[in-house]
């Protein structure tokens, strides 16, 4: 029997060493968060407190901001305090539920990001029989679905990993991402590195198959509709996702196609900033700028606000 690792904590080197360039690093990670966590929550509050967004694609989009909101918590605040504190060391079961959180949350995301193409093509394809189709109860399951799926995904590599023993205690990356963290291990890691491209190409591969077949159904639609207005009416229904689907699934690309070995670690920095910073930032104006009845929502509960202010 092989005696367990003595390595306990690991060191996050973070995306820079420079200090100055630090600053404005935690500049930069501190107003994403703050605006992420400002826009997500506006969505989520809007979409409980107005009767006019209890439709389904608007609890998807409820949904959705809390998903956000989670993946960039999981990462960006430990970030910016040992920016702050100067301590950047993390114990290893914390760092092995750093790694958990991101990716069940970020395979989860894929997973609603396809039932969200679905519910735009029950929308656009039988209008009619929208409601009945996307009832609450089937809302409430095809979420659930979303989670079950993310969880049998991720679990498989992540409890391989636990016996995992380490032998160095650096992680050349700003959070804890499995592929640094592998690098530190002593265990052969074979076999788990084949298992997690695995099961990322199943969530990539089975949820963008699903976006597709939906998106072509509803270009199809769209396409026999008879007046120039109807198709722009039908189109800005599903332009908002189609945008925050080409973010995700272009940056999880750049992230595995990359030009040379040598800059991967570099690479998946920089285009892990755009999922776990920008795009929780982007996706709440996206959503909003783009749609009038979520516009509407907000300039009237701010009204409303404003009154009991007023009153009181």
């Amino acid at each position: 029997m092989r005696n367990h690792s003595s390595i306990t904590t690991f060191i996050i080197l973070g995306l820079t060493n420079d200090p100055q360039l630090e600053i404005v690093v935690f500049i930069f990670l501190f107003l994403t968060y703050l605006f992420s966590v400002l826009g997500n929550l506006t969505i989520i509050v809007l979409t409980l407190v107005d009767p006019h967004l209890k439709t389904a694609m608007y609890f998807f989009l409820q949904n959705f901001s809390f998903l956000e909101l989670s993946l960039t918590t999981s990462c960006i605040p430990k970030y910016l305090h040992s920016i702050l504190s100067g301590d950047k060391t993390i114990p290893v079961s914390a760092c092995y539920i750093q790694i958990f959180c991101i990716d069940v949350v970020g395979a989860t995301d894929f997973f609603l990001l396809a039932v969200m193409s679905y519910d735009r093509y029950v929308a656009i394809c039988k209008p009619l029989h929208y409601v009945t189709i996307m009832n609450r109860r089937v809302c409430r399951n095809l979420i659930i679905c979303c989670w079950v799926c993310a969880l049998l995904a991720i679990s498989p590599p992540l409890g391989i990993g636990l016996l995992l023993e380490f032998c160095s205690s650096v992680v050349n990356h700003y959070y804890c991402d499995a592929s640094p963290v592998l690098k530190n291990s002593c265990s052969d890691t074979l076999f788990l590195e084949q298992l997690i491209v695995a099961c990322a190409v199943l969530i990539f591969i089975t949820t963008l198959l699903c976006v597709a077949v939906s998106y072509i159904s509803i270009i199809r639609m769209i396409l026999r509709l008879p007046s120039a207005q109807q198709k722009k009416k039908a189109f800005s229904t599903c332009s908002s996702h189609m945008i925050v689907v080409s973010i995700s699934y272009s940056s999880v690309i750049f992230m595995y196609i990359k030009p040379s070995a040598k800059d991967d670690v570099a690479i998946n920095k920089v285009v892990s900033l755009l999922t776990v910073s920008v795009a929780p930032l982007l996706n709440p104006f996206i959503y909003t700028l783009r749609n009038k009845q979520v516009k509407q929502s907000f300039h009237d509960t701010l009204k409303r606000f404003a009154s009991l202010l007023k009153n009181h």
